[in-house]
């Protein structure tokens, strides 16, 4: 099995140290602190593992930091977080400067995301918390959209994934989704324990009720003309939502997804992990690593997402 460690280089482990004994011992900030600092340059070094193995954090440039900063956008970090990492980062080389184990700070020159604009793309888990409780679940529609964003916030998903979603790909004995993405390319993907039981519910009580139009047999969310549901509708069932709970932000099926990868990676998931479970092509130029190990998705799912 795979760990976070695994993916980072002996000289990042050894400098992450010496950066906490200093941020211990000279500058005795709180455990948490420390801790936030350390996952903030954790995924600095998770990322130079991945794009260009071998090299040190002494010789990282400006445009490697570029990259990451590009990458971390990618996977849907809000603003907010991107310029937070950015910040642990700065300390970090405002450190090795000070130490004298760099002669020019590459993050001087490095401009974070701009947090002048509102960005309501991400929720906090509170925020989706309200969102799923807001649902009547005394009516089978209920239930089906209790199943839709729990599947969604679990598992990543984008909405053309979800309305898609085949019965034959629910694994509910490996804890799995089969998932097509875009390009037609499968992935499997780890789904958590809550939208695991409200996806079985609608399954085996909900479901089996409604009439199927032909052609629509395999689809799991049907709507009540038993057809596929669209992906318009899935949009306006959230606005809906938010609506009813009084939501200031602007929201989509794909916040959810956001929200998905934003929780995990602050949580202390490695980037190559949710950006194998968001199916996101890798950005590397030589194709050097392969699969993370099934278990090890599932263990990222059970020990960094919110609902498991």
């Amino acid at each position: 099995m795979q760990s976070v460690a695994s993916v980072i280089a002996p000289a990042w482990m050894s400098a992450i140290r010496d950066f906490r004994n200093y941020l211990k011992l000279e500058r005795s900030l709180s455990p948490n602190s420390i801790e936030a600092y350390e996952r903030d340059v954790e995924k600095l070094a998770q990322y130079v593992s991945m794009n260009t193995a071998g090299t040190r954090p002494e010789k990282v440039d400006i445009k490697l930091l570029q990259g990451f900063l590009q990458y971390i956008n990618e996977l849907g970090m809000s603003a907010y977080s991107q310029a937070r990492i950015l910040s642990g980062i700065k300390g970090f080389y405002k450190y090795l400067l000070a130490e004298e184990r760099i002669d020019k700070d590459p993050t001087q020159l490095l401009e974070g995301p701009r947090l002048g604009r509102k960005l309501p793309d991400t929720l906090d888990y509170d925020e989706i918390v309200q969102l799923l409780e807001a649902i009547d679940l005394s009516t089978p529609e209920g239930g089906r959209n209790r199943a839709m964003l729990e599947v969604l916030y679990s598992s990543g998903l984008r909405v053309s994934e979800l309305v898609e979603l085949r019965a034959s790909n629910v694994y509910f004995d490996l804890g799995f989704l089969r998932v097509i993405g875009k390009g037609n390319k499968e992935r499997l993907v780890p789904i958590g324990r809550d939208a695991m039981k409200y996806l079985r519910i609608y399954l085996e009580e909900i479901r089996v009720n409604i009439p199927v139009q032909k052609g629509f047999e395999g689809h799991v969310f049907l709507n009540r003309a038993g057809r596929r549901i669209s992906r318009v509708s899935v949009f306006l069932i959230i606005k809906a939502l938010a609506k009813n709970i009084g939501l200031k932000k602007t929201i989509s099926p794909h916040t959810f997804r956001h929200s998905f990868a934003t929780h995990l990676i602050e949580g202390g998931a490695d980037l190559r992990a949710v950006q194998e479970m968001l199916g996101h092509e890798s950005i590397t130029t030589t194709e050097i690593y392969t699969h993370l190990d099934r278990d090890y998705l599932r263990q990222v799912i059970r020990d960094f997402h919110p609902r498991s």
